[in-house]
């Protein structure tokens, strides 16, 4: 907290989340209010959501590495806010219909594609090398509170609406308003006391660069195969929390909000707990991928909302360890001038993976029940990890068999 820049933005961050994680709720309601839509129709609206970061990703990576960050995220910033914004006032007005989600959240999306590569590399620019591995974890300690107040004031203010769709119109205009914390910090930062690398000057091929850099990267490989299940499989909190709420618990807005912010207890206590770390290790990261894997096979199984409740906080602490531990060895694992596509590439993996995982956790909840959204999901992750310590194996096996002492040739007597 020393890095002036640093704490403007923490400051700004920390609104602009709960404003985040408020339409996150929101919009979800917003989706089951409208008639005929169920598991199905959720899942595609996240999924759309996040297919521009599947889509644009590594490109935006590019980007981030040619251009300032800090301008880079003013622009993303303001496409978001205008979104919410948009689907605000459309929802206010009682007059959404199921494409204007649709629509709007892939719009968003696309914002959110530019925005979390440049963010995440800013990071490193504003404290420097020597401080992003706390950086990253007071960063992911203020987006869990702000997951920690969001969704239950969201789910408040829903229900005190009337629970219709006129009531998430208002919590998603709050959203919108409350980006302009974020544009105002950056605004006020000093680019002085930024630690920005030289831009990287356009060259063809900067794409098939980052991901060639990547695969001759061991660790990197096997840190992004359990990101890619975790974030596929397990992370479709949004639509598990939803069908769990409404279809298996029979609660309201008021009770889905509150899942979203005991949810975000155990985020913010693996938040802060990493904070205190200065070195991450990999098996902090097989090992956490594990417990969430088997938490939310667990989950799917419990007979109460209340226990329920009490489970959601070790499936926040578990996934944000993986998601803190995936950050911050892949940032202090690259080179500064490839950061930005490596970041972008972990992001596409994350994130983009969740327009596949996402309608097919909602496909399942739809067919075959809500429960099932999170044992599929809970054991998709746990053989990811096999798989990743699969990948691992075979790159130790390799690396002590190259350097092993070459046999002698046998001599031949005559």
């Amino acid at each position: 907290m020393s890095h002036h820049n640093y704490r403007l933005y923490l400051a700004g961050s920390l609104v602009s989340n709960v404003g985040t994680w408020m339409q996150r709720v929101a919009q979800d309601w917003l989706v089951l209010t409208i008639p005929g839509n169920g598991g199905a129709a959720l899942g595609l609206t996240t999924g759309l959501q996040f297919l521009p970061v599947l889509l644009l990703s590594p490109y935006a990576g590019v980007v981030a590495d040619r251009m300032s960050k800090r301008r880079l995220l003013q622009i993303t910033q303001t496409v978001m806010a205008l979104s919410a914004l948009a689907l605000g006032v459309i929802a206010a007005l009682g007059v959404a219909q199921t494409w204007h989600v649709y629509l709007i959240a892939f719009v968003f999306g696309i914002g959110s594609a530019f925005d979390a590569p440049a963010r995440q590399a800013f990071v490193s620019e504003m404290v420097g090398s020597e401080d992003v591995t706390n950086a990253v974890s007071l960063n992911s300690a203020v987006f869990n509170a702000a997951r920690l107040v969001g969704p239950g004031i969201a789910g408040l203010l829903i229900g005190l609406g009337g629970g219709g769709m006129q009531a998430t119109g208002w919590v998603i205009l709050i959203n919108a308003v409350s980006y302009v914390a974020v544009i105002y910090q950056l605004r006020r930062m000093d680019p002085e006391a930024l630690h920005s690398p030289r831009p990287v000057a356009r060259e063809p091929g900067m794409l098939r660069a980052g991901v060639a850099y990547v695969r001759t990267q061991p660790k990197m490989m096997l840190i992004l195969v359990v990101a890619f299940f975790v974030g596929t499989f397990g992370m479709n909190f949004q639509i598990t929390s939803a069908l769990m709420a409404t279809e298996v618990f029979g609660k309201g807005a008021t009770e889905y909000g509150v899942l979203g912010s005991v949810l975000a207890i155990g985020s913010l206590a693996g938040a802060l707990v990493a904070a205190g770390r200065t070195r991450v290790r990999l098996r902090l990261l097989l090992g956490a991928a594990v417990a969430f894997g088997a938490a939310e096979i667990v989950a799917g199984v419990v007979p109460t909302y209340l226990t329920f409740v009490l489970l959601c906080p070790v499936l926040g602490f578990a996934s944000i360890t993986v998601l803190n531990s995936c950050n911050a060895l892949l940032q202090t694992e690259s080179t500064p001038a490839m950061r930005g596509r490596v970041l972008a590439i972990y992001m596409t993996i994350v994130l983009g993976g969740t327009p596949l995982g996402g309608p097919f956790i909602g496909w399942i909840g739809e067919h075959f029940g809500a429960r099932w959204t999170l044992i599929v999901g809970g054991a998709l992750v746990l053989v990811g990890v096999a798989a990743a310590v699969s990948v691992l194996g075979r790159s130790r096996r390799r690396q002590e068999a190259l350097a092993s002492p070459e046999r002698e040739p046998a001599m031949l007597h005559a």
